[in-house]
């Protein structure tokens, strides 16, 4: 049983939590939590950047990994969306299973 955690940062909360809905209603992710606002800096276009953004975290299985990636790109509003994907190495047993169970 493989299971990720997915950061997304958006370009706001209204854009994060259609994205949070849509995933999770097409059963890409099990589950998502809005981390709420960020302050990001960072290099666009060879310049340097600062802007308010919103961070989410979702969970989903290794099957619907890709899937997951591909449907947040759709519904993003960023040329280049941050989605990074990491591991879950270890956690609650039942909850890894959950994940597995509400992504399939």
């Amino acid at each position: 049983m493989e299971t990720y955690s997915v950061y997304v940062t958006a370009k706001n909360e209204a854009e994060a939590r259609l994205i949070a809905k849509t995933v999770v209603e097409e059963r890409l992710a099990a589950c998502a939590n809005l981390l709420g606002s960020i302050q990001s800096v960072y290099r666009w276009k060879d310049q340097i950047c600062e802007d308010a953004e919103t961070a989410l975290i979702l969970k989903t299985s290794a099957n619907r990994k890709t899937e997951l990636i591909e449907r947040i790109k759709q519904l993003h509003s960023y040329d280049v969306p941050c989605i990074t994907c990491l591991p879950i190495t270890g956690g609650n047993p039942d909850f890894l299973s959950w994940i597995e169970a509400e992504t399939n």
